[in-house]
């Protein structure tokens, strides 16, 4: 009782300045920017700034959620981009079959079921190659992973022979613009897919079982823990999160840009993963890189909103990492209190 109550301090403390993080972004809007949180529904459907960035940020949000649990190993993933890359590359090929060969006229409209299967068909496959990669071949994952971001953006490419492939199809182009319940139905993906993940990870074994690999690998294996599996399973997640991230992409824009698609958002990914709270291996929480992504969406919006130019956002992004990373720490914040404890010692004297 006493290991559960200090696991859930735990939890609440490793969200709390990601979430005083996001409070300031915000409060800072409501002063500053007029209107940002005024929504208003239109024929049923919300809209706003609010909606805007969460809309804006589910395919990171996805990634987020699959990056979070291959961290928890003692891993990482940087072929989520180049996954997205491929699964809209395979969704806009599978709808325009003969486009690559220049045939402009559309043939027989395929069923929305091979259209969605297809791709993330691919996603897992290139999740197994990852989690073979590092679970049994025994490669660093940043190194198993860099694989196939390098490679990955170029089988996207073959697949659409380095051509922006366009399409119309309004079943796919509902999960990338479509609404469900009032809601953007991205927002309603990220939705269903925390909601399953916190399930499986919080409900079952499954979470306790990844801290252990997490903190200690070789000891979880003598428990009698499938460390293999559970880690070849991670990386699966991960891709089957970074294909439905490219669905949405690719549904959204109405085309399939194999060089552009997902291109540096495993960075994005990575950094809500820290922000949230996460350190690599061990302990996670998915409730906190949601929130670590939606603070760098919000930064994002507020930057631009505010007319800064937009080559600046990254080294706001910068910033608000290090900032968080560091009162993350409680080397940090044990090393600040000491010197202020110092500083009001001499006053005092």
């Amino acid at each position: 009782m006493v290991e559960a109550t200090s696991l859930k301090n735990s939890n609440v403390q490793r969200i709390l300045w990601p979430m005083m993080a996001l409070a300031g972004i915000l409060l800072f809007n409501l002063l500053f920017t007029p209107g940002f949180f005024h929504i208003e529904i239109k024929d049923g459907h919300f809209f706003g700034s609010l909606i805007d960035i969460a809309n804006r940020a589910a395919p990171v949000m996805l990634l987020a959620i699959g990056m979070t649990l291959v961290f928890a190993t003692g891993g990482v993933d940087l072929s989520v981009g180049a996954i997205m890359a491929i699964s809209g590359a395979v969704a806009a090929t599978v709808i325009r079959p003969d486009y690559v060969k220049g045939v402009i006229e559309y043939g027989e409209v395929q069923p929305i079921v091979l259209v969605l299967a297809v791709p993330l068909i691919f996603s897992l496959l290139a999740g197994v190659w990852n989690g073979v990669l590092v679970a049994f071949i025994g490669i660093q994952p940043i190194i198993a992973t860099l694989i196939l971001m390098v490679a990955g953006r170029g089988i996207a490419q073959l697949i659409t022979q380095g051509q922006i492939v366009v399409f119309i199809h309004e079943p796919f182009q509902f999960i990338g613009s479509g609404f469900l319940v009032g809601l953007p139905f991205p927002i309603v993906i990220v939705l269903i897919t925390y909601s399953v993940t916190h399930f499986l990870t919080r409900k079952t074994g499954l979470g306790l079982f990844i801290e252990a690999i997490g903190a200690n690998s070789v000891a979880s294996r003598f428990m009698g823990i499938q460390e293999r599996l559970i880690t070849l399973s991670v990386y699966i997640f991960s891709g089957l999160c970074a294909g439905i991230a490219g669905l949405i992409v690719c549904a959204d824009i109405k085309a399939a840009d194999a060089n552009n698609a997902g291109l540096f958002l495993e960075l994005d990914a990575i950094a809500a993963v820290i922000i949230g709270g996460t350190v690599w291996g061990g302990r996670f929480t998915v409730f906190g890189s949601i929130i670590g992504t939606l603070i760098i969406q919000s930064l994002t919006t507020t930057i631009l909103t505010r007319g800064v130019a937009p080559e600046v956002t990254l080294v706001f992004k910068a910033v608000v990492i290090i900032l968080v990373a560091l009162i993350q720490s409680e080397k940090f914040r044990r090393l600040f209190s000491r010197r202020r404890m110092g500083t009001r010692k001499v006053r005092i004297s």
